[in-house]
């Protein structure tokens, strides 16, 4: 059995190591020479030389801040002695990485539904989604009722509801009728009942005009019109049923499979072990002509010019440089800091600066070429890896990400978190001890490569898992009953 390393040296050019676990004042690593000089929690840096003040302090082989004082070798490297490089706007240029995606030609599948649109669900649920937050009760107790009456009919009856819909001007109100749309679309979906009031901005009649389901697969109502919503609802979804019960799953090619990928509550090990092994499952999609969306835009701060590299174009490359640029001035009109990140959970786990989150994170995109740049509630419109417009915030981009079409969401975690969205949403743990801990919450351990299995042999595991869930089988929030969506609030409410 192979020994668990003490201290992780990411990249042959860092000057700090990450801890494997609580090291104690007189360690000495045999990997790296280094003496303690005090104690030094798990996940947290610890300096492998003497560091002057002042100087860039690199991870994963690039610079994630500078020192604020003299550092010594083997001392506790954080927020007392490390501060952000990053301060107003950035140039970039395009200095392209002269690696396209390899091809590989699998003939790997799993069992999916194929639609008349030709679009591909891995679910056959009805999805009852409502138009304003006034009538979230009703949406959730349409479903519930659905449940106990039809609970054999279907995979299962998903409300999602909001607060938004009411009182919402331009672009805040076409937001929330885009992200909507788009969910009401999305072919996890067998079938749809859209539920409104009556008098909200967001009409129903503007709504539907965005969806794309065939109409023996779509039913609407405004609850004002009707004597019993309740029974009205239940009544449009049992006249889905008839549609979706004639669907079956069929062998599907592993490339139509669309992967989100995501992280949250990050800890030290999610750049090193838990975003890595994403990253691998981006290259292997993409290298077999599949789709992932990657996404949180501003936790691509510090981290953006490597995908600007891997632009395949000067076009996406330019869509990049909007992205960042657009979302940065979002920060400033809010009379907000660009680089406030980490969050309190982060740093408690070791992470210090946005750059060192951000390389982390952006790791989640593999080497892939970079193909596509999308607005915030726009459709995935071609193969190969897409950058989507969205806040870091859990549930807003992983909602967005379903919205834009991912059949499942890959979401590293180093903290943990019981969160789901609309679709299979497979938690990754950083560390074995949060997978050990919470075991109805997490779905596969990364940490398994702290232990000695390597990043393709777990990637591969990884993989299996996504084609075994494409396939039917539930992930952990599918099992709690975790599904929520959220969407951004960008705009005025009256």
């Amino acid at each position: 059995m192979q020994q668990q390393i003490q201290i992780i040296r990411v990249h042959p050019n860092d000057n700090v190591g990450v801890c494997t676990s609580a090291l104690a004042e007189g360690v000495l690593d045999k990997s790296s020479g280094v003496l303690l000089r005090e104690n030094v929690p798990a996940g947290h840096k610890v300096a492998l030389c003497d560091l002057e003040a002042n100087k860039s302090v690199y991870k994963y082989g690039y610079p994630i801040g500078q020192t604020t004082q003299v550092i010594k070798a083997g001392e506790h490297v954080h927020s007392h002695n490390l501060c952000t490089g990053l301060s107003g706007a950035e140039s970039y240029s395009y200095s392209p990485i002269n690696q396209a995606n390899q091809s590989i030609d699998s003939t790997d599948t799993f069992l999916g539904y194929r639609r008349e649109n030709g679009k591909v669900g891995i679910r056959n649920e009805i999805w009852i989604i409502n138009t304003v937050g006034c009538v979230n009760r009703t949406a959730e107790r349409i479903a519930q009722e659905c449940e106990k009456r039809f609970s054999d009919k279907c995979d299962g009856f998903r409300s999602y509801t909001h607060p938004f819909g009411c009182s919402q001007l331009g672009d805040d109100l076409n937001d929330t009728r885009s992200i909507l749309a788009a969910l009401a679309s999305h072919p996890n979906a067998g079938a749809v009942l859209v539920v409104g009031l009556g008098c909200e901005n967001n009409q129903l009649s503007s709504l539907i005009e965005e969806v794309e389901q065939p109409a023996n697969r779509l039913r609407y109502f405004n609850s004002q019109e009707v004597v019993d919503e309740i029974e009205e609802g239940v009544q449009l979804v049992e006249s889905l049923l008839s549609v979706v019960a004639n669907d079956k799953r069929e062998t599907i090619p592993a490339r139509e499979l669309v992967i989100g990928v995501k992280c949250g509550g990050s800890d030290a090990f999610s750049g090193i072990t838990a975003n890595p092994l994403v990253g691998r499952m981006t290259d292997l999609m993409t290298n077999m002509g599949g789709s992932v969306l990657q996404t949180e835009t501003p936790e691509m701060f510090g981290a953006e010019q490597l995908l600007m590299n891997r632009a395949v174009n000067k076009g996406v490359f330019e869509g990049i440089v909007q992205l960042i640029n657009e979302f940065k001035q979002y920060f400033i009109d809010n009379n907000q800091p660009i680089y406030e990140n980490p969050s309190p959970g982060n740093k408690a786990g070791g992470l210090t600066t946005l750059e060192e989150k951000s390389l982390g994170a952006v790791q989640k995109g593999g080497q892939a070429q970079v193909c596509d740049v999308l607005k915030y509630g726009q459709s995935l419109q071609t193969t190969g890896l897409s950058l989507l417009q969205a806040p870091g915030n859990d549930a807003v981009s992983s909602t967005a990400l379903a919205a834009s079409g991912a059949h499942i969401i890959l979401f590293t975690t180093g903290r943990g978190t019981p969160l789901g969205f609309p679709v299979p949403t497979l938690k990754i743990s950083s560390n074995t001890k949060l997978k050990q801990q919470k075991p109805h919450w997490i779905d596969f351990d990364a940490g398994q490569v702290l232990h000695g299995l390597s990043l393709d042999d777990c990637a591969m595991q990884l993989y299996q898992l996504c084609l075994e869930t494409a396939s039917g089988k539930l992930s952990c929030n599918e099992k709690n009953g975790s599904h929520e969506i959220a969407i951004w609030k960008r705009g005025v409410t009256l």
